[in-house]
Order: C-alpha cells, then sequence, then structure tokens
C-alpha cells in the first residue's frame, strides 16, 4: 500500500513502536524511514498529538494500527493527515466471529467487575477484546514478570503482550523519548477471554489475580 501511493527513498512514515516488528519493517522495505511516535495509555494505539509532534516535511504518511481489539481514534488521526497532506493507512486486526466476540465481551466484563490489584482496560464502544489487555501496578518490569511468573504456577495461561517496543530493537534503535511505549511494554499482561473458558476458569482466573494484586502498590 505504501508503494501503491508512490512512497518511498527520503520519505518518513510514523509508525507506532508498541507492537510487531512487521510495521516498520513494512516501511523500510519500501524504502522510507519509520518514525515513531508515542502511544495512548488507554487505547494502546497512536496517539494523535504524539503523531502531530513528529511530523516534518519529509513525512509521506502514518500507519495507524489497531491494538488488542480496540480501535484507534482514527477520526482525529485521518484530520491531521488532511491537515498535513499526509497518506493515513490503517492496519487492523482479524475479526473475530460474532458469536465469539460477544462472548469475549461476556467475560470481559465479568473480569472489569471482579479483578482488583491490576488495572482493567478502557473498555470503550467498539472494543472487541481480541486480547484482555490489563497493566500490573508496581515498579516496572520485575514487578509484571513476577506477576505472571506467579499465575502462571497457578495453572493460568497469560502472557506478555509486547516484550520489547521496536524503537529498542536492533535495526530499529532509535533515541526517541516514548514515555507512555516504554511504560505499556513494561507493565501489560494479557489474560485469557477465549470462548472456551468455563464459568469455573474465570473464577478460578479472579482469584489468582487478586489474591497476588493485594500484595502490589497500586501506582495509578
Amino acid at each position: 500500500m505504501l508503494r501503491a501511493a508512490g512512497v518511498g527513498a527520503g520519505d518518513e512514515v510514523i509508525v507506532p513502536a508498541f507492537g510487531n516488528v512487521e510495521v516498520a519493517e513494512a516501511v523500510t522495505l519500501a524504502g522510507a524511514i519509520p518514525v515513531f511516535a508515542d502511544i495512548d495509555p488507554a487505547t494502546y494505539c497512536l496517539d494523535a498529538l504524539a503523531v502531530e509532534d513528529v511530523v516534518t516535511p519529509r513525512t509521506a504518511a502514518v500507519v495507524v494500527v489497531h491494538r488488542f481489539g480496540r480501535p484507534a481514534a482514527i477520526t482525529r488521526l485521518h484530520g491531521i493527515g488532511q491537515q498535513h497532506g499526509l497518506l493515513v493507512l490503517e492496519h487492523g486486526e482479524s475479526d473475530a466471529p460474532y458469536d465469539e466476540m460477544a462472548q469475549r465481551r461476556a467475560r470481559a466484563a465479568y473480569l472489569d467487575a471482579r479483578l482488583s490489584g491490576v488495572r482493567t482496560p478502557d473498555g470503550a464502544d467498539g472494543h472487541t477484546y481480541q486480547q484482555y489487555v490489563v497493566r500490573v501496578p508496581g515498579n516496572g518490569r520485575p514487578d509484571r514478570d513476577a506477576f505472571a511468573r506467579a499465575v502462571r504456577a497457578k495453572g493460568i495461561d497469560c502472557r506478555v503482550p509486547v516484550k520489547t517496543p521496536v524503537h529498542r530493537m536492533p535495526g530499529f534503535r532509535r533515541d526517541v523519548c516514548l514515555p507512555e511505549t516504554e511504560r505499556a511494554s513494561d507493565e501489560t499482561l494479557a489474560l485469557p477471554v477465549d470462548a472456551s473458558l468455563t464459568k469455573r476458569d474465570m473464577q478460578r482466573l479472579v482469584s489468582a489475580c487478586n489474591a497476588l494484586g493485594g500484595l502490589l502498590q497500586p501506582a495509578f
């Protein structure tokens, strides 16, 4: 899509650093330069003000990635694109069947109402909960990682959604200030909300997380 739009050598393309490296790789394959902007802490998608801050005369496009089933503020980002004459591309996630999406939302609502000791996701309209991503309060990576190990030891499947932001990876390393990206990489943990989970599974998940979360000092 970038090549088809004429984006190439010497152009800059604004992308998120929180997420998979494939988007930045696609920019370099087109011959352009990826420029990283910070994310909104609620959506984990590009923050519109952060995007505007890194626009330069060389900026040709913005790639907006919808994250975890939570859509980005696409209207605002398109507005910035129109203001600066930029191409705005959206990179979405595969849609789940309606029944599965409804079950994920029901499980997310169950967790929202019962979890303590972790910060539950912002359940704005349109959230499909491709992943149910919480934040583990504390002072950075050791707390979240210790929490994850303890939850797994109780038989609960969980995973760190983004272990290393792209601007810290070899080949894309940049000396940029992305505080929300760094914080999200240190604090986020994806808990299961699969349609296959039973009510008993959900009760075990809540019990395990709440028993551990009470040991942590909130940093909200």
